[in-house]
């Protein structure tokens, strides 16, 4: 037995490549993003109710290469460093029999406009272009389950102590962000606070340098000790393979 789904729609959100995505939703509370509905679902008493629920549930397609990479049954988790094996029902990992996803978010509503209808939402986990199967509300009375126990990702994960940003990264977000509407500076500390990078880097520690992509930026970066120094902010040199990005 098989079935087939299609998208009801796509995520518009800042994060245009994998590297710097949170692991988890709500860590980076900064990263607002839309769900673009496709215009056989783009009606607005299909969301009649919505505006009593706080946050939703989003299921989604881990889709670019996790649609053709196959499945393991067993994956290597960044909460354990990359190095621990668990079972791949036993993770969120993308490479997954059927690689779907669910992130749990905070809805700011409904916005019509040129684009057409899109759900706002708040905290998102997701790369731009993601294809969306369903929304549905989140409830807390049956979906908040006291004294569950979360195995090895008991814990938050630690955080970098500081993020700095240098004179002309500042002056890079006023040229990108001069409304604030992206609130760009806040995304990226609160990115990089995350520390975007893969747990086996500690293999590496010579390299102290990186790059992100948020947005049609690319933003470099380096680390020294536990503070993200952020260097430069400047536009994509080829923004062509990225999709339309309709900012928050």
């Amino acid at each position: 037995m098989s079935f087939t789904f299609a998208p009801i729609g796509h995520v518009r959100s800042p994060y245009t490549d994998k590297f710097g995505i949170p692991r988890q939703p709500g860590l980076v509370t900064a990263a607002e993003a839309h769900i673009e509905l496709l215009p056989k679902f783009a009606r607005e008493e299909a969301f009649k109710g919505l505006e009593g629920f706080s946050h939703v549930w989003i299921l989604f397609v881990f889709h670019e290469d996790c649609l053709t990479a196959g499945w393991s049954p067993t994956v290597r988790p960044p909460r354990l460093g990359g190095r621990e094996s668990v079972g791949v029902f036993a993770s969120r990992a993308p490479y997954r029999p059927n690689p779907i996803g669910i992130s749990a978010v905070e809805q700011l509503g409904l916005i019509r406009d040129a684009h057409g209808l899109a759900l706002k939402v708040r905290g998102v986990d997701l790369l731009d272009g993601t294809p969306v199967l369903d929304i549905k509300p989140y409830v807390p009375y049956a979906d908040n389950i006291p004294g569950a126990h979360s195995g090895f990702a008991a814990e938050p994960e630690s955080v970098a102590a500081d993020v700095a940003f240098s004179v002309e990264s500042l002056q890079g977000i006023a040229d990108a962000d001069p409304t604030g509407t992206r609130r760009l500076r806040e995304l990226i500390e609160q990115v990089l606070t995350q520390d975007p990078r893969p747990g086996y880097m500690d293999r590496y520690p010579q390299r102290r340098e990186f790059g992100l992509r948020l947005y049609d930026l690319n933003i470099r970066w380096r680390i020294d000790g536990n503070t993200m120094h952020v260097l430069t902010i400047e536009p994509l040199v080829d923004t062509s393979a990225l999709g339309r990005i309709r900012e928050a």
